[in-house]
Order: C-alpha cells, then structure tokens, then sequence
C-alpha cells in the first residue's frame, strides 16, 4: 500500500483572475508552515509540486525540515487549465461555473485533464507528498469516490488530503482535507 499526502498550495498573493503564477501572501506563507510541521514526522518522503509558485513556495517549507529532500516539478499535477482565448480577468466566471457541474459536462479538454492528474496519482509507488490545486484534488477525491463533480470537498488552502493506493492502482481515500468556507479568492 502507498500513501499519497496531497497538500494544496497556501493562500496566494493574487486571485486567479489577477495573476497567472501568483506566489503566496503573508498567510499563505504561515500555513505552508503549519502545513510543514503536521507533515515532518511523516518523512522523509518524495516530494512532487505543481510548478506553479504558489505550490513550489508551499513545498519548499516541508523540503527544508526535511534536507536534502528535493522538489520534483511535475505538469500532471498543475492548476486546471482555462478555456483557450479566455483573458486573465475573465476566468473567475468560467471557473465558477466549471465547478458548478460535471468533468462529463467540460469536455474531452478537462476529462484528459482529470485523467492525468488521477493516472499521475495512482501510479505513486512509493509514500509522497503532492503540492497540488483545489480542482486537481478534488479530481482524485472524485476517483476515489467514483463521483464526476468537479468540486466535491472545499479544500482549504493549505489542507492534507490523504489516498491510499493499492497494488493494482486503486485509490481509496483515508483522509479529507480540512474544509472552507471560500472557494475562490
């Protein structure tokens, strides 16, 4: 059995209609700590980050209790892309509404998307901890649960999900990440 810790980034200094690759404010910075510590006597484990910053900022807290532990970019794990053509300040109503339905309901586009992240995932086959994205995670929350919704859980920033993955590639899911109350900043 593999266990995968899938952390969402910290607060970020920027929403998502304001900056591409915002790094992490004041508090998002705290929390990457916070977040740190819970995981320190977990490892040392691998470690994989999106490569947005916000992510590689959060991981980089763990990476340093855990020297010389690196940081392992990986694409599979990044932010839900937005719709080609769509201006930076108008992809929190495309957002609001893609969460609002189904990855069916997306399109080929976004169950590829989906896909590679749970493929990314479930083919861990050794303990990791994953710096990743609200839609990312909650699209392995959603494979483990067999549920289509883009948004299951409201993942707050800096949370630890925690999946289970057996010898034939299934995932189960053992811990929810802590909720919130906001979704989009």
């Amino acid at each position: 059995m593999t266990r995968v810790y899938l952390v969402r980034h910290g607060r970020a200094a920027a929403g998502w209609d304001d900056d591409a690759d915002p790094g992490l404010d004041d508090t998002g910075r705290l929390q990457a700590e916070q977040t740190a510590r819970e995981l320190s006597s977990s490892g040392p484990l691998e470690i994989i980050s999106s490569p947005l910053r916000r992510c590689q900022e959060t991981a980089s807290f763990l990476a340093n209790l855990w020297v010389p532990t690196p940081v392992i970019i990986e694409r599979r794990v990044s932010e839900i892309p937005s719709p080609d053509g769509v201006p930076l300040g108008e992809r929190v109503p495309w957002l609001r509404q893609a969460m609002s339905g189904t990855w069916s309901n997306l399109g080929e586009k976004y169950t590829s998307f989906r896909n590679d992240v749970v493929t990314y995932v479930s083919g861990r086959n050794e303990n990791t901890v994953i710096f990743s994205h609200f839609i990312a995670i909650n699209a392995v929350i959603g494979a483990c649960l067999g549920d289509d919704r883009v948004v299951i859980d409201s993942l707050d920033n800096a949370s630890i999900t925690v999946v289970d993955i057996s010898a034939d590639g299934s995932l189960n899911l053992v811990e929810r990440g802590r909720q919130a109350n906001t979704l989009i900043r």
